[in-house]
């Protein structure tokens, strides 16, 4: 079960970053900019942040057995589509309908998953699900780009209607029904409205930071770094690995060390990005600079994922859709500040903006754990 929910973990975020590997590919074939096939990419994460919170308030009552299953058709459905798009706006639905389904995927599927396990490994189950959404970047995006160029755009797209064909049917047949309040994980374990306004806050703080540099990496490494476009396209795919290799790290410590874990990515987020805005002109200090980004870019999201299952004050499914819009709505908020310092300060600038942003974030989880007093013990009150 945790195999099926992983690989439609893997779909999802294929699905989302896929556009971005295939851009000329749909603008040639459509004949439309690449501007408005980018808008496949913006739209999609618009949609999940605002939708993220009210969907999950609708089928708050709905077995996860069957919003699951639903979820999941919706994929399948919509890639279809997709695939068989031979217009620009009807491949800009098939896209939004994907968003909508995802938007609650995250939310639904956590609970979900570490409820499957006892309390004393739930970190390692969410570390194994932010890994299969990691490989989606190292693996998923760059495997369907190739695919694309080989056959046509529509084959790796269709490829995902399989692929989430092969983890419905698995939900749909294996995963018990029950209702939702009764789900083990249904509710946090220690309820804390304060630390979850700080990680929401901070999480969001750091997502913002992240892409006001992340969305322009490509630039920065040609135009300040002066790395040729092919050495370019390596370090891309080695930023990819980096955060895999720092969500596979810090969810094998992520049961023992909740605390530490979120605050020690968003420093090393921090010093990732303000050491590429110092020394991005050296190339070697760009390389270790960029892949400590890549390490803490994915852990950020999956410790602020694994605190909303302890600190929820209500369910713990709401909580989660509120971390997920709160992040998504933080991506392209980075994005369009991005846009906006580049004219001022050059691509360079982006990463001084970005890196503020994110000691931002380190402040406010600072703050909020100073709020709380004396520090608790790592291991019996997660943040």
């Amino acid at each position: 079960m945790l195999g099926a929910l992983m690989l439609a973990a893997l779909t999802f975020n294929t699905a989302e970053n896929l556009p971005v590997g295939l851009l000329e590919l749909i603008s040639e074939d459509l004949r439309v900019s690449l501007s408005a096939v980018g808008l496949l990419v913006t739209g999609y994460g618009v949609t999940v942040a605002i939708a993220s919170v009210p969907i999950a308030q609708a089928v708050r009552s709905v077995p996860r057995r069957h919003v699951l299953a639903g979820l999941l058709a919706a994929l399948v459905v919509s890639s279809l589509v997709a695939a068989l798009a031979t217009s620009y706006w009807l491949l800009l639905v098939a896209r939004l309908l994907t968003a909508l389904a995802q938007a609650l995927f995250w939310a639904v599927m956590g609970p979900v998953a570490v409820g499957l396990f006892t309390p004393g490994v739930r970190g390692r189950v969410v570390g194994a699900l932010s890994v299969a959404g990691s490989l989606a970047l190292v693996l998923g995006v760059p495997a369907g780009t190739w695919l694309g160029r080989q056959s046509s755009w529509q084959v790796p797209i269709a490829l995902l209607a399989a692929l989430g064909l092969v983890s419905l049917v698995t939900i749909a047949v294996l995963l018990p029904t029950s209702r939702p309040e009764e789900e083990p994980a249904a509710y946090a374990a220690s309820p804390d409205v304060r630390r979850f306004g700080t990680v929401l806050a901070a999480g969001a703080l750091s997502a913002t930071g992240a892409f006001t540099g992340y969305t322009y990496i490509v630039t920065f490494l040609g135009d300040v770094s002066g790395f040729s476009p092919g050495t370019v396209s390596v370090l891309f795919v080695g930023f990819g690995v980096a955060c895999l290799a720092g969500v596979s790290i810090t969810g094998a410590f992520l049961d023992r060390f909740p605390q530490s874990a979120l605050a020690t990515a968003v420093a090393t987020q921090a010093v990732g990005m303000l050491g590429l805005y110092a020394y991005g002109a050296h190339q070697v200090a760009a390389v270790v600079f960029l892949i400590l980004m890549g390490g803490a870019l994915g852990p950020v999201f999956m410790t602020t994922q694994n605190t909303m299952l302890h600190c929820a004050p209500g369910r713990t499914d709401t909580a989660l859709a509120a971390n997920s819009g709160a992040y998504n709505a933080g991506i392209a908020a980075g994005a369009a500040l991005g846009a906006l310092v580049i004219p001022l300060a050059d691509v360079r600038g982006t990463f001084l903006v970005g890196g503020l942003l994110t000691v931002g974030s380190c402040a406010t989880l600072l703050g909020g754990r100073l709020l709380r007093g004396r520090r608790p013990s790592e291991r019996s009150t997660p943040m």
